[in-house]
């Protein structure tokens, strides 16, 4: 017995020993999406938004809103995404039924759901979009939304980062740049407006490849229907993936993988109180919200995506969680559903929460920069943070 243990103790300081002299393991590099997600700074996504507000509410189908698209093309190009393009379409107002009796009766015994599905649940506050002018107290702000919109052509911009090994396949990350309501737009969609050119700034640096392309678009026209999205879903799906010229290594429109629309990013207060108010702060438990449509043609694929977005938020955003569900809809992302896997991200659940009053400045003349909080816009900065790391990811980002 003693002799064993002399053996096990040997044993033991042989290992030590050995252990002692292999060389130790390199220390691991710098994480470079950590590196990349600490680029994203909560007073450059301020300055971006509060750029977007110097054009009112950026209605479509008026000058405001043709100035904004410039100004954001500019914006694009001086981070370096210099392959910009433009989406162009003709609006045209569709008629309003003239004979709304015409129209079948509601079922009174039909329980209340929300598009894209989900019941309704506990207060509802009242929503709609204010058309009054005088309603925006600033009369600055006033005058220059005071332009109607009128039907005829319209642009939306775009700019990509061209993969490096495979230039062929994408990414599409978006928000919407229209608003309406005679403030400034600033929530809706100013905040995912402003987040999409703050990925494009970060993907667009110098130091930063990506194995595939990244797509950064800015869609015209979402309030009145989701137009722009579905301009540039009509015109660019039947190009997926064409070489052009043959052989020149160069897609034009490369084959899509996912598409991540980001539509009201800021603002998650809570639900409305029994008198229909809503509290002035943030709530703690205020969270991001990765929706995808369990409806859509390729839900399992939109599932997967949710969760790799959820996944990146839980290991690089800095304040905030995030959700995932199931009830995606009434953005632009529905125009790309039935087509690639499709998610949005949101400041709260589209049908069931924001439709239900939880925004209290949702098309209103109170959706401006003043507004909000630096705990809102940080909301805002952690969807970015979440979206970056995530298409990071998947798209093989390094830093040289």
């Amino acid at each position: 017995m003693r002799r064993a243990l002399i053996g096990l103790s040997a044993t033991i300081v042989l290992t030590a020993s050995l252990q002692a002299q292999r060389p130790a393991a390199p220390p691991a590099g710098p994480d470079p999406i950590r590196t990349m997600v600490g680029r994203l700074e909560l007073e450059n996504y301020k300055a971006t938004l509060k750029g977007l507000t110097q054009f009112g509410d950026r209605r479509q189908g008026t000058e405001r809103n043709r100035k904004a698209v410039d100004w954001i093309e500019a914006q694009l190009k001086s981070y370096g995404c210099t392959d910009t393009g433009r989406i162009k379409y003709t609006y045209t107002t569709t008629p309003r039924n003239p004979n709304p009796a015409a129209r079948p009766p509601a079922d009174p015994n039909a329980i209340p759901t929300s598009a894209g599905g989900g019941r309704p649940r506990g207060i509802r506050a009242r929503t709609g979009v204010n058309t009054d002018p005088m309603r925006q107290p600033d009369e600055q702000l006033r005058a220059l939304n005071t332009e109607p919109a009128t039907d005829g052509p319209r642009e939306e911009v775009y700019c990509t980062k061209v993969g490096s090994t495979r230039p062929d396949e994408m990414y599409i990350v978006a928000g919407h740049m229209d608003g309406h309501g005679w403030g400034e737009a600033a929530n809706d969609d100013g905040s995912g407006t402003a987040l999409v050119m703050e990925l494009a700034r970060v993907f667009s640096a110098p130091d930063v490849v990506t194995d595939r392309s990244i797509r950064f678009i800015l869609w015209n026209n979402e309030e009145t229907g989701l137009n722009g999205s579905r301009a540039y879903a009509t015109q660019r799906a039947p190009l997926q993936g064409k070489e052009d010229p043959p052989g020149s290594g160069r897609y034009p429109e490369p084959r899509w993988l996912g598409m991540i629309q980001h539509d009201m990013m800021m603002f998650d207060h809570g639900m409305p109180r029994a008198d229909g108010t809503v509290s002035p702060d943030q709530r703690p438990e205020a969270d991001v919200n990765i929706e995808f449509q369990l409806t859509s043609k390729f839900v399992g694929g939109a599932r997967e995506l949710a969760w790799a977005l959820h996944a990146a938020n839980e290991k690089y955003a800095t304040d905030y969680p995030a959700a995932v569900g199931s009830r995606m809809t009434n953005t632009d992302s529905t125009s790309f559903m039935d087509l690639v896997p499709s998610v949005s991200l949101r400041e709260n659940e589209r049908g069931t929460q924001v439709g239900n009053g939880w925004d209290p400045h949702w098309h209103q003349p109170t959706d401006v920069f003043a507004t909000f909080s630096d705990k809102d816009f940080r909301l805002g900065l952690n969807a970015a943070q979440t979206t970056l790391a995530a298409v990071a990811q998947l798209t093989g980002a390094k830093l040289k």
